[in-house]
């Protein structure tokens, strides 16, 4: 059984299949952005913690 799942971007406010999980800066929270808004949360950012991959299209 597959669901359809929607979340979206932290940094745009766009629906994406596929979202990654990080924390960005010194509160530590985790936050979901997509691969478009990723390279400027990872680069040169000491606070930078990948926590996983999110996707819409879930397998069980």
């Amino acid at each position: 059984m597959r669901s359809n799942r929607v979340k979206l971007c932290h940094g745009c406010a766009q629906p994406a299949s596929t979202l990654y999980r990080v924390r960005q800066d010194a509160s530590a929270k985790w936050v979901f952005v997509c691969k478009h808004c990723w390279p400027t949360v990872y680069q040169n950012n000491p606070y930078y913690v990948y926590g996983g991959t999110w996707k819409a299209d879930k397998q069980r």
